[in-house]
């Protein structure tokens, strides 16, 4: 009599949960791919610097990652580059924040010029997007815990020639009490060697792009209702203690890949900085 169970049960269990694999897919032009965060659909119309450009049904074009996370016919694959690459010659390396990568580089002497940001969630964007840029050019970025004392702190600082002092500020709209603390800076001692820049956002989150996420766009939070706390309550995400509020910024900042990944207002204002302290002028006037 055959043993209906064979020789190990456990080697053709019909009750173990079976596992779909990404399976590994040669990138090529044509090729109809899904992002499966996003549910974007689109074909591959240009593959380059580890991005590919994807074209959807009424030809919009959207850029994404080179790598895991995309479905083919409802299949989970892993996109890799096309075994033949492009004719024409290959493009230089690139960080994340989209500019030309100088491998093996050491970061230089930090200058006398500095970035301050308002708080430590911004500071770690943008180490995490411009670090290499900062570390080349020898920009020290420091965060303030808020700017209700930013005039005090850039006297303090004594901005002057070859000591220029960029401040990147949240919400820094038209009547606010941001815009306001700005305009009495610019006005004070060291103004001239002063830049202060800032996007619109209520908080650094926001300029974290929301399709990144998985949502359409960042709730309204009322103002009787701290912004963070509010954010994750609408999310759904815990919110009670501030070790929930710093594991939502984790999971918001661990979907940042590079700077594509950013709103312009926020991409704009930290190049400007960059450029404004490391101009020969910081360090020759």
């Amino acid at each position: 009599m055959a043993d209906r169970y064979g020789t190990d049960i456990l080697s053709a269990n019909p009750h173990a949960a079976r596992k779909i694999r990404s399976t590994e897919v040669p990138l090529e032009l044509g090729m109809v791919v899904e992002d499966a965060q996003t549910g974007y659909v689109g074909a591959v119309v240009r593959v380059e610097y580890g991005r590919m450009d994807l074209e959807d049904r009424h030809g919009r074009t959207r850029g994404f990652p080179v790598g895991p996370g995309y479905l083919i016919d409802g299949r989970p694959v892993i996109l890799t580059e096309p075994r033949t690459l492009p004719s024409g010659p290959k493009g230089p390396a690139r960080t994340a924040s989209g500019s030309v990568a100088v491998p093996g580089a050491r970061a230089k002497v930090a200058l006398a010029s500095r970035i301050y940001v308002e708080g430590r969630h911004d500071a770690e964007l943008v180490e995490q997007v411009w670090g290499d840029d900062l570390r080349i050019e020898g920009v020290v970025v420091e965060y303030l815990g808020g700017i209700d004392d930013l005039a005090p702190i850039v006297a303090e600082f004594q901005p002057g020639p070859g000591r220029r002092l960029g401040v990147l500020v949240d919400h820094l709209v038209t009547g606010s009490k941001e815009t306001r603390i700005a305009e009495t800076v610019r006005r004070g001692p060291g103004g001239a060697h002063t830049l202060i820049v800032g996007h619109p956002y209520v908080d650094i989150w926001q300029a974290v792009k929301p399709a990144r996420l998985g949502i359409r766009a960042w709730p309204d939070i009322p103002r009787n209702v701290e912004w963070k706390h509010g954010i994750c309550a609408a999310l759904g995400w815990p919110h009670a203690s501030q070790a929930d509020i710093a594991g939502a910024w984790q999971r918001i900042r661990g979907r940042v890949r590079d700077w594509t990944d950013l709103e312009p207002e926020l991409i704009g204002r930290v190049e400007e900085l960059i450029d404004f302290v490391t101009q020969p002028a910081a360090q020759s006037d």
